[in-house]
């Protein structure tokens, strides 16, 4: 009996051994860079070491203590960095020297346009952006909350996602459009005019999952085409109330002073493009709080598909006018988002933003702050965006140090998230 026992308890033993040599949460990875941005600063020599979906221990080789069962990645000549934050992104839509965006909304089908967004989200992670704020579906309704829940359950590879689904227009204002009054198109938002309307709009919106509120306060429906305010200020406010009640933030999409400024006094959370900034704007963001994504690589993608040759032909007005918000910005200390727009240019090219934002004047320590820290807490991203104890394993490396050249964050040789590999060089 008592051999009986014994044998019965050294199976028991035995069981509770397998089970955790295959449980997820008790796999432990040491990966050994020559350094480490932690979202804030870099550290020489430093490792990570990481149990499951979460950072254990950070920090020189002799301080850590590295269980046996262990595996460890060298990865001699790479920087270790959180997972990128894209702060702007359209996974539903390709560029435009592809397929203009009215032909995309007209004459792709939904079904096309989510296998793009499939391919789109698989090369974005790739790139080593683990986290992306999709900002509308133009056109493809509440697909991206879909695709959200096929990357969360495993389905296929993917950034993190913060959806925003169809995004918010006032009525008339967004296109496609028609000459042909009795002509019905799909728009590439939803409209909605009003106090009710937008409360309306933005609790449907909620509803079917979205993370974000995109609104935009002002569009290309003035005289002549030109830009124009669009929501009312009460009417800014009256969303930034309804979906703040929820804990959600209100995205603008903003490129005129008064759309600007109407945003600012609203309370929105970030501005996005920001082209009709001044330095007295620039001081009401500030001092307000409010971030902004200035979208550069979406205006030099959309003057290149225009014909406009880069560091052969002089730089186009609207390219001009990015770099002087963009150095008033700065100049205000405003705090800055990576985001490109991307969906415009290349997916999978997102760190095109990155490179432009120090072309533009920033200093690349604070480029790679921007895609990482900064991002996560203003979108506010709990437990991303730096590499510290207790944080999610959301971490990529790239070759060499992109604090003295930039340009590395395009060398990505390890991509992780949650824990997991997708890519290893």
């Amino acid at each position: 009996m008592k051999v009986t026992n014994l044998i019965i308890i050294s199976v028991f033993f035995t069981c509770l051994q397998a089970i955790a040599q295959n449980d997820p949460s008790t796999i432990y990875t040491l990966l050994k860079p020559d350094r480490v941005f932690d979202g804030k600063d870099i550290h020489n020599n430093w490792c990570v070491l990481v149990k499951g979906k979460k950072i254990e221990v950070v920090g020189e080789l002799s301080t850590i203590k590295i269980p046996a069962s262990a595996t460890i990645i060298e990865l001699k000549g790479t920087t270790l960095m959180p997972g990128m934050i894209e702060g702007h992104s359209h996974l539903f839509l390709h560029p435009y020297n592809e397929t203009s965006w009215n032909d995309q909304v007209l004459t792709e089908s939904r079904a096309e346009r989510t296998a793009r967004a499939v391919e789109h989200a698989k090369a974005t992670l790739m790139a080593g952006f683990t986290t992306v704020r999709d900002l509308g579906t133009e056109g493809a309704g509440y697909d991206d909350v879909g695709l959200k829940s096929a990357i969360n359950k495993g389905i296929i590879p993917g950034p993190r996602m913060l959806v925003a689904t169809r995004a918010i227009v006032a009525t008339g204002s967004y296109g496609p459009k028609s000459n042909v009054t009795e002509a019905v198109l799909p728009i590439g938002a939803e409209q909605a005019d009003g106090s009710e309307g937008l409360t309306r709009a933005i609790r449907s919106q909620i509803g079917y999952g979205a993370d974000v509120i995109k609104i935009y306060a002002d569009y290309r429906w003035g005289v002549n085409g030109t830009a124009a305010p669009t929501f009312t200020l009460d009417e800014l406010k009256t969303a930034v109330q309804v979906a703040g009640s929820s804990g959600r933030q209100v995205v603008v999409h903003s490129c005129t002073e008064e759309g600007m400024r109407r945003a600012i006094a609203a309370g929105v959370g970030t501005i996005e493009h920001g082209d009709g900034g001044t330095p007295e704007i620039f001081k009401q963001m500030k001092a307000k709080g409010i971030a902004l994504c200035p979208t550069l690589a979406a205006t030099e993608a959309t003057s290149s598909y225009k014909g406009w040759k880069k560091g052969i032909d002089a730089d186009p007005e609207a390219v001009k006018h990015k770099h002087e918000i963009f150095a008033e910005a700065l100049k205000a200390g405003v705090t800055i988002c990576m985001g490109g727009d991307v969906g415009v240019f290349t997916h999978g090219d997102n760190a095109r933003e990155m490179l432009l934002m120090a072309e533009y004047g920033m200093k690349n320590i604070d480029v790679l702050r921007s895609a990482t820290s900064v991002n996560a807490d203003v979108f506010e991203l709990k437990d991303l965006g730096n590499i510290k104890a207790g944080y999610l394993a959301d971490i990529i490396a790239v070759e060499g140090n992109p604090a003295e050249d930039l340009k590395v964050v395009k060398q990505v040789k390890l991509v992780i998230k949650d824990g997991v590999v997708y890519l290893q060089k």
